[in-house]
């Protein structure tokens, strides 16, 4: 029992071992900061921590977090002058304080491109829509449509 174990925690720790993770940041509807690790070579988590830095016109502070699964477009980079495609499902949930508080939950696609400039160092733009769904808040309707648009950089961690 106790190889079986062992055996167990080693494959564990050399597979996590042979994934990449990176750090990054984005900006355009609000401010993230991020942390992404890859599941295989043309896929990812990415976990993010939101600023909503728009909504401060409005007397109030939107903060939230998100979780998305990335995938690439496979097959497609050479055609495109390096540019890879990718796509993505996820949900964030955010809170807003101040004028018109509220909680707010946004189930997303999306759709981006990404340009590795060095080993270490890639750019990335991408977009995503789906509906809000609103509790409290200014808004007339519990269920809105929603977007975000971004453009961000990734550093991968050694």
């Amino acid at each position: 029992m106790k190889k079986t174990l062992l055996g167990l925690l080693s494959l564990t720790a050399l597979s996590g071992a042979s994934a990449a993770t990176y750090i990054g940041g984005s900006v355009g509807s609000g401010a993230t900061i991020h942390y992404q690790t890859d599941l295989t070579g043309a896929s990812a988590m990415r976990y993010g921590l939101n600023l909503d830095a728009t909504s401060f016109n409005f007397n109030r502070l939107s903060v939230g977090a998100s979780v998305d699964y990335l995938g690439d477009f496979v097959g497609t980079g050479s055609e495109l002058g390096g540019l890879t495609p990718y796509y993505g499902l996820g949900i964030s949930a955010g809170v807003a304080l101040g004028n018109g508080s509220g909680l707010a939950v946004y189930p997303h696609g999306t759709l981006g491109l990404r340009y590795n400039v060095t080993d270490p160092l890639s750019f990335f733009v991408e977009g995503s829509v789906g509906p809000v769904l609103t509790i409290g808040g200014t808004d007339q309707s519990p269920v809105t449509f929603g977007s975000n648009a971004r453009v961000g950089l990734n550093y991968r961690l050694p």
